[in-house]
């Protein structure tokens, strides 16, 4: 397997956790690293920081006790403000900033920001080079293959981010209009990976070990990334690296190794969130567990009701041992 840098730091496996908003928190985080990913991002910041007093932004900044190294997602679309965030993380231990212009949200979008801003190639380079001389750490960049079918010009920002100081960049391998619909293209990814130096991570519809391969030999990037295929799943990571390096599957986990993730995960949340918010963040995450064993429904709706974190534990222990 192959390592690559991002600026002094040596990433070693080649595959990395996207950040997802509501999802890769510092609990999620913790869990995909130690199955195996190489990277993880945390959730997007916003760069307005007179918001950051919110109760939910607080809990994205917590930084410490984390995984090395620290990489934090700002967005925004305005050039001072995003220097400002940077800045301000930095401050707060993050030792990567990592630059959305790839999310297709239309919270995201109303203000301009995420993939929106691949419109405007002059803006982007504006962002890119006024965060970048803002802060001493790298800086990477995830954008899509464009803004629309008939736009992709995800080659010409990849040559303004390399130019701009960006140390990697993302590529999600569909256009702002096709949001997360239609299959992903990665012949976009294969051409930016081809017209610059900087690492290149894949990104979009990766779910299995074989697509990771796949998909790293057909564009050649450097890394794939995974989002929404580690919701439930975070054993993928090291299925990814095994196959990479052996060329055979891994057997799925067993169920007492799935119990005892989801169990830990779990009064992971409880621990970070306190138990009135970690019971409810607990429900998505076993919801997500839930699809990959089996047909659970009434099990779920039972579980959703549940306000009480030892209950949530006690019950989850009955549901593996039946």
């Amino acid at each position: 397997m192959m390592a690559f840098n991002i600026g002094n730091y040596s990433i070693e496996k080649p595959v990395i956790l996207a950040p997802m908003a509501g999802v890769t928190d510092l609990p999620f985080r913790r869990l995909c690293h130690q199955h195996g990913a190489g990277l993880v991002v945390s959730e997007m910041v916003t760069s307005d920081v007179r918001l950051w007093h919110s109760n939910k932004s607080r809990m994205r900044l917590v930084h410490d006790a984390e995984v090395a190294p620290r990489s934090v997602q700002i967005a925004g679309s305005d050039p001072d403000m995003m220097a400002q965030a940077a800045r301000q993380n930095v401050e707060l231990g993050a030792q990567i900033i990592d630059i959305n212009m790839g999310c297709p949200a239309k919270k995201v979008l109303n203000k301009a920001a995420g993939s929106a801003l691949l419109r405007d190639e002059l803006l982007v380079k504006q962002i890119l080079e006024s965060v970048v001389s803002s802060v001493d750490v790298p800086v990477t960049l995830k954008i899509r293959t464009g803004w629309a079918e008939d736009e992709r010009n995800g080659t010409r920002i990849a040559k303004i981010a390399e130019q701009s100081g960006i140390q990697a960049l993302a590529v999600h391998g569909r256009t702002r209009a096709c949001k997360f619909k239609g299959q992903a293209e990665y012949d976009t990814i294969a051409k930016i990976k081809q017209s610059i130096a900087i690492p290149v991570f894949a990104n979009g519809d990766i779910c299995s070990a074989e697509q990771a391969k796949h998909v790293l030999d057909y564009t050649q990037a450097d890394a794939v990334m995974i989002g929404r295929a580690a919701q439930g799943r975070p054993w993928i990571f090291r299925e990814i690296n095994h196959y990479l390096e052996n060329n055979t599957l891994l057997p799925a986990p067993s169920k007492d190794e799935v119990k005892a993730i989801v169990m830990r995960h779990v009064a992971a949340l409880h621990d970070f969130y306190g138990t009135h918010m970690g019971t409810r963040i607990a429900r998505k995450h076993v919801g997500w567990y839930l699809q990959t064993l089996a047909d659970t429904t009434p099990f779920r709706s039972q579980f959703n009701r549940i306000e009480d974190a030892q209950e949530q534990l006690d019950l989850l222990n009955e549901f593996f041992a039946s």
